[in-house]
């Protein structure tokens, strides 16, 4: 649960920075050299390393939760 809540987010905040990076490469080209500002190898690359740093940041702790005993959190509250 708290890997698909996270992985959610992650795909949602991607297509708003995204979309708005779509619309901000219009006033971006003339600050660009030898590059245009939509360039499809970029974004890949980016929104693969924040899908990653997403992924990763949403396991580790459903890792722990996963791996406690809920009896035993329910009972030391």
């Amino acid at each position: 649960m708290v890997l698909r809540e996270g992985v959610a987010l992650a795909i949602a905040g991607t297509a708003a920075g995204l979309a708005m990076s779509l619309i901000a490469a219009r006033f971006l080209k003339t600050l660009l050299y030898d590059i245009s500002a939509t360039d499809l190898r970029t974004y890949a690359a980016v929104i693969f390393a924040i899908g990653t740093a997403a992924i990763i940041a949403a396991w580790l702790p459903a890792r722990r939760a996963a791996s406690l005993d809920p009896a035993t959190i329910l009972r030391d509250s």
